[in-house]
C-alpha cells in the first residue's frame, strides 16, 4: 500500500481541507499520515498558508525542505496545494522546479488526478480527523465578501460561499456518530452565514440546530465579524447550555481614524455597544479577539487610544498581530508601509502585557470554583484540558491532577486550585 503525508500549515479552515483531501486518499488505496515532516511517504502534500509574511514564509521553507527529501531519494511526488499555491503557483512552480505539481486552494481533483485517482464526490465532505477524536471543526462557508485594506484571503478564496444547511447539518451529525463531542463552528466571516444562500443571515439559526443534535456537548464559535453582527444569535447562545459562553470576534482596532483607513465599516463607539450588548445578552460570556498594530498611518495617539481600549473593555483572551504588507491588498495599491516594523513590534509587545495583567486577573477568579472541563490529553500523571472558555491550540489549558485515572474526550469536574497568567491548575477531587 502507498502511503501520502499531508503537512497542513495554517488556520483550522486549511486543516480541514487537509482532512477531507485525507478522505480522498484513503478512498484511493492510500495509507495517511499528516504533518510527518521525515516522511518516507511515497507522496507528500504541502497544504500551504499565504495569510501574512511569516506564514508564507514557513510555508516556502517546508515545501523547500521537502524537496531535498525529495532530491535525496527519500519521499516520492511532492505536490504543494492552499493559499500560497492559489496565490503564486506560477512564480512558486519557475522558482521550484522540483515540486511535481502546485494546485490551487480548491483544486482537489487535480490533485487526485495527477495521482491517477478520481475525485470521488460521493464522499466530498467525509474527512479523516487529525484532530483529538472528542472535537473536530465545522466550516461553514469560504471566502469573504468584506473589503479589509489590509487582507488577501479575498485574493485567495474569493468571495463569500456558505455551505448547504442540511448538509452542514448532515456533517455534524456523521461526526458526532464518530464521537465528536464538541463541533467549532469556523469560517472566514461567520456573521454572513447563509446571506448569498438564502437572501438572509441564517448563522442563529445553524447554530441552534447544530446544538439541538443529540451528543453535542459544545459548539464553538470562531469568527466574527463586529459590523453587522446579527444580534439574534446571542438569544441562541443564552437559550441552548451547550453553546459555550466563547465569541471570537476579530475587532483589529478601536480608533476611528484607523478603522476608517481598514475600511472596516464600524465606528469605536459601535464597536463599545456591541462589546456591552453581547456581554448584557449572555451574562458569563468569555470574548476572544485579535488586534493589528502598525497598519499605515497609525499614530502613537491613535495606539495609546488602543491601549486604553484593552485595558478598559478587559478581553478574557486576547491577540496581536504587527501589520503586514501583503501584495495587491488596497494597503499595498493605495498606503505607505510608514510604520517601521521595530514599532510594530514594540507595540504588539506593549499591548500584550497590558494583556497579560487583565488574563491574570481573569485567570485568579477562578480560583476556588469548579468548572466543567473537557480532557484533552494526558502528560505523565497529569491530564490537560479545557473549559468552555477556551478554544484548543490558541487559548489557556488546565492542568488537572487527580488520584484516579481519567479518560481523554470525557468531561470532569475540575476544582481551580491555582493559576498563573494565563492557564489554570485544578483537582478532580479523587485524590
Amino acid at each position: 500500500m502507498k502511503k501520502a503525508n499531508i503537512i497542513s500549515l495554517g488556520c483550522s479552515k486549511n486543516l480541514v481541507d487537509t482532512e477531507m483531501l485525507l478522505k480522498q486518499l484513503e478512498r484511493a488505496g492510500y495509507a495517511t499520515e499528516t504533518d510527518v515532516e521525515e516522511s518516507d511517504a511515497d507522496v507528500v502534500i504541502v497544504n500551504t498558508c499565504g495569510f501574512i509574511g511569516d506564514a508564507k514564509e514557513e510555508s516556502v521553507n517546508t515545501i523547500l525542505e521537502q524537496v531535498e527529501r525529495k532530491k535525496a531519494g527519500l519521499i516520492g511526488q511532492l505536490f504543494v496545494i492552499g493559499c500560497l499555491s492559489q496565490r503564486y503557483g506560477k512564480d512558486l512552480s519557475r522558482e521550484i522546479p522540483e515540486v511535481d505539481g502546485f494546485f490551487g486552494k480548491f483544486d482537489w481533483q487535480g490533485v487526485m488526478e495527477r495521482l491517477g485517482h478520481r475525485f470521488d464526490n460521493s464522499i466530498a465532505h467525509q474527512r479523516i480527523l487529525t484532530t483529538p477524536g472528542h472535537y473536530a471543526y465545522l466550516k461553514i462557508s469560504e471566502g469573504c465578501n468584506r473589503t479589509c485594506s489590509y487582507c488577501a484571503i479575498p485574493i485567495m478564496t474569493g468571495r463569500h460561499k456558505s455551505r448547504d444547511f442540511d448538509s452542514l447539518l448532515a456533517e455534524c451529525r456523521a461526526l458526532v456518530q464518530g464521537g465528536v463531542k464538541e463541533i467549532l463552528v469556523v469560517a472566514q466571516d461567520l456573521t454572513y452565514y447563509g446571506i448569498d444562500l438564502y437572501g438572509k443571515n441564517r448563522l442563529a439559526e445553524l447554530v441552534g440546530r447544530i446544538a439541538d443534535i443529540e451528543g453535542v456537548e459544545w459548539v464553538r464559535l470562531h469568527y466574527a465579524y463586529p459590523a453587522g453582527f446579527p444580534l439574534e444569535l446571542l438569544g441562541v447562545m443564552r437559550e441552548r447550555h451547550n453553546i459555550c459562553r466563547y465569541l471570537d470576534i476579530a475587532l483589529q482596532h478601536c480608533s476611528d481614524h484607523i478603522l476608517q483607513l481598514m475600511r472596516r465599516g464600524v465606528t469605536k463607539q459601535q464597536t463599545i455597544d456591541l462589546i456591552r450588548r453581547i456581554r448584557e445578552k449572555v451574562p458569563g460570556i468569555c470574548l476572544r479577539t485579535t488586534l493589528m498594530v502598525g497598519h499605515p498611518g497609525e499614530t502613537e495617539e491613535d495606539f495609546e487610544e488602543l491601549c486604553d481600549f484593552v485595558r478598559e473593555m478587559r478581553f478574557e483572551r486576547l491577540g496581536v498581530f504587527p501589520y503586514s504588507h501583503e501584495e495587491d491588498t488596497y494597503c499595498d495599491l493605495h498606503y505607505a508601509d510608514d510604520v517601521p516594523e521595530e514599532v510594530k513590534q514594540a507595540r504588539a509587545e506593549r499591548i500584550m502585557e497590558i494583556q497579560e495583567e487583565v488574563s491574570a486577573e481573569v485567570a485568579a477568579a477562578t480560583i476556588g470554583k469548579t468548572m466543567r472541563v473537557l480532557i484533552d490529553r494526558q502528560e505523565g500523571d497529569c491530564y490537560v484540558g479545557r473549559t468552555e472558555y477556551d478554544s484548543p491550540e490558541v487559548d489557556p489549558e488546565v492542568f488537572v491532577h487527580a488520584g484516579k485515572p481519567l479518560a481523554v474526550g470525557e468531561f470532569y469536574d475540575v476544582e481551580i486550585t491555582g493559576a498563573d497568567d494565563y492557564d489554570l491548575y485544578g483537582t478532580t477531587g479523587h485524590e
